[in-house]
């Protein structure tokens, strides 16, 4: 695996230390970091009170909501899911957002065969003027306002390790599980333009990559 979110509660392992069984490679701790992309929101939205979780279905999301909302809850933010089936039901669940007061937006699409998704998302939340943040560097390169998050791009070529030494005869059960050893946060200004919103220098200076 490269890129799992929940490897231990979704039953693939054991442990991070000790898989156990016939299955082993690098997390994303993308169920884990809800709480950093919330923090970072409030950084530029300081009023922020209200944010909507767009997400695909998935057991993944179960722990990305518990772990969230121990951030929520110290933010004093409330926090307002929304599972979608597919392309044709974005427009109606932005409305239900924008109804529903939401003054920000949480993007979980996915694995990266849903990246299709991402532009029409990223418009979508513009439209509705809705400060986004999303794990993959290719939410921010699609329009949407901030990325933080694993770097996939490490990620494949410590996978590539594994199957390495998976084919000179090492067990899967006895090569720990990764996390990710580094991570990105992206920045697109041109969305932040879009929707009338001011980057704080503190926020800016932080950013590995700034999209003009």
């Amino acid at each position: 695996m490269m890129t799992s979110t929940d490897p231990i509660g979704s039953g693939l392992i054991a442990s991070f230390a000790r898989p156990g069984g016939n299955v082993t490679g690098l997390t994303s701790i993308a169920g884990e970091i809800g709480g950093k992309h919330l923090e970072l929101l409030k950084e530029i939205v300081p009023r922020l009170n209200r944010v909507a979780i767009l997400m695909a279905e998935g057991p993944a999301n179960d722990l990305f909501i518990k772990e969230t909302e121990i951030t929520a809850r110290a933010l004093k933010i409330q926090l307002l899911s929304f599972v979608f089936g597919g392309p044709d039901d974005f427009e109606g669940t932005f409305r239900t957002m924008t109804k529903e007061r939401a003054n920000g937006l949480l993007v979980r699409l996915g694995p990266r065969g849903s990246s299709g998704y991402d532009k029409r998302v990223a418009e979508l939340a513009a439209k509705s003027r809705l400060p986004s943040i999303s794990n993959p560097t290719r939410w921010a390169e699609a329009g949407g306002l901030m990325s933080y998050g694993a770097d996939f791009d490490i990620n494949d070529r410590r996978a590539a390790t594994y199957v390495d030494k998976i084919l000179k005869g090492t067990k899967a059960a006895d090569l720990p599980v990764e996390a990710p050893m580094k991570f990105e946060f992206v920045i697109n200004l041109k969305a932040a333009k879009q929707i009338g919103l001011r980057i704080p220098p503190n926020v800016l200076a932080r950013a590995d990559k700034v999209i003009k």
